[in-house]
């Protein structure tokens, strides 16, 4: 019998030596290394970094008074507005509305009308800032200022880079159900960015997200699988693949950790093992929880599909 395998490193600096660069630049207060990491990245990354760095919770103090000291700097705003989203985001939790408390729900609306005035000054001063407009899209969704404003957001940033996904992800949460879209909507949309994305990206992911948010809401995980399993859910799921994570231009870029995460839980689900076990394999080391956190603890949850992946389809 072989070995227990050890479990993975969820954490993004493991992946992304970028982040870790970016939190000790943060930790260290040494903001012209941290704008100069920031700065060297392509629009994904650029963002990328925006919402790592602007999730570390003791980054307040610092990235205040650098937005005080520079306050025309578009990365100063994007930071402390992905900053304030953020930590306004863990006073909500992830909870359902019902189960939010009515003060929980005062700070959160607090921190996201802070976030909105920087960043509402960030984007009129530079429109090019992508990584701002995704925090706009984001706080958007909070703020619940409703569809149309949503996509107008992600319209003005899709106008300098049409096929970002970190907004694009951002953008299909508010397009689910549980934010007052429709699945209709949250498919279609999914759908779009997929066909009209550069061949071997990663934005195909997005069709595996809707699926999954879609299936994940039936309630139980031998629903979700039924649901995944039918034919046209299988079709599209494999037609996603092949344009992302089995098309040979595809690369170990940013978000790469997600998007193969998100595909193996996808294929557990569909019973399709020897599938999810090459994402398993593909990640190697590394691994994402986020879909795997609607099941329960997230990490265990990973393993435990990792393990009967790799148990009933393989392990290459």
């Amino acid at each position: 019998m072989p070995a227990p395998l050890p479990p993975p490193d969820f954490a993004a600096t493991a992946a992304y030596p970028q982040v870790r660069a970016g939190l000790a630049a943060l930790t260290a207060g040494d903001w012209p290394a941290l704008r100069a990491l920031v700065d060297a990245q392509e629009p994904h990354g650029r963002t990328f970094l925006v919402d790592q760095v602007g999730d570390a919770p003791d980054a307040g103090d610092f990235l205040r008074g650098v937005h005080a000291g520079q306050p025309e700097d578009p990365l100063a705003g994007a930071l402390l507005g992905a900053h304030l989203i953020r930590a306004g985001w863990r006073i909500r939790t992830a909870e359902r509305a019902a189960n939010v408390s009515r003060e929980q729900f005062a700070q959160f609306f607090d921190h996201l009308r802070r976030a909105e005035q920087v960043l509402i000054d960030v984007t009129a001063r530079h429109p090019e800032e992508i990584s701002a407009w995704t925090q706009r899209v984001t706080s958007a969704r909070g703020l619940e200022v409703g569809q149309a404003e949503a996509r107008r957001r992600y319209d003005r940033l899709a106008a300098h880079e049409p096929h970002h996904l970190p907004a694009q992800t951002q953008l299909l949460q508010q397009f689910c159900p549980k934010w007052s879209g429709t699945w209709e909507r949250a498919h279609a949309f999914a759908r779009e960015c997929a066909e009209t994305a550069p061949a071997g990206a990663p934005n195909a992911v997005l069709v595996i997200e809707a699926y999954l948010e879609h299936a994940l809401d039936h309630g139980n995980m031998a629903a979700a699988g039924e649901f995944l399993r039918a034919q046209r859910a299988r079709d599209e799921i494999h037609d996603a693949a092949r344009r992302s994570i089995w098309h040979p231009e595809f690369r170990h870029g940013w978000s790469w950790v997600s998007v193969r995460s998100t595909f193996a839980l996808a294929f557990c689900l569909m019973h399709e093992w020897t599938a999810a076990a090459q994402q398993f394999a593909a990640l190697g080391d590394f691994g994402d929880t986020w879909f795997f956190d609607y099941l329960g603890d997230g990490a265990k949850e990973f393993q435990r599909f990792r393990d009967r992946a790799y148990a009933k389809g393989g392990r290459p």
